[in-house]
């Protein structure tokens, strides 16, 4: 699977785990590059508190983009160090 935006592969992986309709990518398989810490964060009542990043590519900023759970509850923990994308990337086989 890619997740690709603005032209640009952000991650790519045969090994997400894919929950509640989102592929989630293994953290090592994400170009940390294009990716910039928001103070965004949300809480899911299953997976716990998820934190963001902004996606930067040619200048152009999707914020919020990304987003992952850095301790996960006992039930997400197959998402443990991976990471998912929405507002426009797509994702692709």
């Amino acid at each position: 699977m890619k997740a690709i935006w603005n032209g640009h592969v952000i991650a790519e992986s045969d090994e997400t785990v894919y929950i509640e309709g989102n592929h989630y990518f293994p953290i090592s398989t994400v170009n940390h590059d294009l990716l910039k810490e928001s103070k965004t964060h949300t809480v899911c009542p299953w997976k716990g508190t998820a934190s963001y990043y902004t996606i930067e590519v040619d200048g152009m900023d999707n914020a919020d983009a990304a987003w992952y759970y850095p301790t996960p509850s006992d039930a997400a923990q197959p998402i443990k160090d991976h990471i998912a994308f929405w507002k426009g990337v797509q994702i692709e086989p």
